[in-house]
């Protein structure tokens, strides 16, 4: 009882999310609530953190994924973990190995950085670009309001390459001052200037996407909870791994439809009254879900329950092999497998399609998650949705609102349930 009482009284879960991230007293009234709260022998607190740690430094992933599956991370660990939750690291390896790594890349993102900054001076300035710079056949836009990037457009052509890269600083400059502008955090020029830097460069390292709207919106937490600005960009790489399928357009398709597409076959098999009426509106392609999917519930929690659910999500996904498939570029795709070892370091949903004796079709959880959305709101759906736009309006109306644990559980049973009528 003693212990009890004492983690009850522990000053770390007494701490405050929005405390951590505070809101612009005047956008306070406005911005979503945020329901997240730190909960003792929930919550993966500092401590526990340290603990789950041996001498060298491995990580006991499988007590990591349980915990956060539980309650989530505390606010000052997020970036640690988030690194795992990522892939960034190995859970087998040591803090000297880590140490060697990080330090690697820190290298490499300053080579990447100053490749930019060669073709741009503007990269790693601390300013940000919101006017074009270049036009579509690579000639010079003079911009009175900055000194730019005459020196790099002068003399030899431009690469088709440069030219694509250059064209999108100034939609990411965009994108970059409309992004969390209620955070105290982007009141700082620096910070915007270290979020657009980071999509910068990774827009030049991903030449096949490049920019695309969306992509501050995952970026910006990442930016925000890790310190040093090239752990963030690798962090931010791993991320757009699991998701970049989204932003892939072609002249027929956009990425993000796939899933949608997949949303659409999920709700037909778990809830056929609710799909038929939706396409009876019109609404059987789920368009309306696309910003769900494509900016991860940015637009339908607040700023600390979007990191609450993403690590749940993240968590609930995890395979000890992430790493190293990501090294080896072989994607996230897995084998079915038996092994009680490697099933028990892997989160819920993960475990649930590494048992199932057939390989199914690999959705990820936020396909669910949005499933589960859509099934709370169900009966008002099918009462007062008369047209597309009454849709829309329901599923607005649900920001702020949302339990992202609650979220994530009915989306696992939505999961199960989907999987036992396919093999029906």
């Amino acid at each position: 009882m003693r212990l009890l009482a004492c983690c009850y009284n522990d000053p770390e879960m007494q701490i405050d999310p929005d405390a951590v991230y505070p809101i612009r007293a005047d956008c306070r009234d406005d911005a979503p609530k945020t329901r997240f709260k730190p909960r003792p022998g929930l919550t993966l607190s500092p401590k526990r953190w340290k603990l789950l740690h041996n001498e060298e430094g491995v990580l006991d992933i499988a007590g990591m994924i349980k915990r956060v599956q539980r309650g989530g991370v505390h606010p000052t660990i997020k970036g640690e973990v988030w690194e795992f939750l990522l892939g960034c690291y190995d859970p087998k390896s040591t803090t000297e190995q880590r140490n060697q790594l990080r330090q690697q890349r820190r290298l490499e993102y300053e080579k990447l950085k100053t490749k930019c900054r060669e073709m741009d001076t503007t990269v790693g300035s601390g300013r940000v670009i919101t006017m074009p710079v270049i036009t579509e056949d690579g000639q010079p836009i003079e911009d009175p309001n900055s000194v730019g990037s005459e020196q790099q457009t002068s003399g030899a052509p431009l690469s088709k390459e440069v030219i694509q890269w250059k064209l999108t600083l100034h939609q990411i400059g965009l994108d970059v001052n409309r992004t969390d502008r209620v955070l105290v955090y982007y009141e700082s020029q620096a910070n915007l200037a270290r979020l657009w830097d980071i999509l910068s460069v990774y827009s030049w390292v991903d030449k096949d996407i490049g920019y695309c709207q969306g992509m501050s919106d995952l970026c910006s937490p990442i930016s925000i909870i890790l310190e040093h600005e090239a752990d963030a960009f690798w962090c931010f790489e791993r991320l757009m791994r699991r998701v970049r399928g989204n932003f892939i357009s072609t002249s027929t398709s956009i990425g993000v439809r796939a899933q949608l597409t997949t949303l659409s076959t999920i709700m037909k098999s778990v809830d056929p009254k609710l799909h038929e009426h939706l396409e009876n509106l019109d609404g059987g392609e789920y368009l309306f879900a696309f910003r769900m999917l494509m900016v991860l519930f940015r637009r339908e929690f607040s700023f600390v329950d979007t990191m609450y659910l993403w690590e749940l999500m993240w968590s609930m996904e995890y395979n000890p092999n992430l790493f190293s498939m990501l090294e080896s570029d072989s994607g996230t795709s897995r084998a079915t497998t038996k092994d009680e070892s490697i099933l028990r370091q892997c989160g819920k949903f993960e475990r649930k399609i590494l048992q199932a004796a057939k390989k199914d079709e690999e959705i990820p959880l936020s396909v669910f998650v949005v499933a589960s959305v859509l099934e709370a709101r169900n009966k008002k759906l099918l009462g007062e949705a008369k047209g597309l736009d009454d849709v829309v309006k329901i599923l607005n109306e649900i920001t702020g609102s949302l339990d992202a644990k609650k979220a994530c559980r009915e989306a696992l049973q939505i999961h199960e349930k989907y999987l036992n009528t396919v093999k029906a």
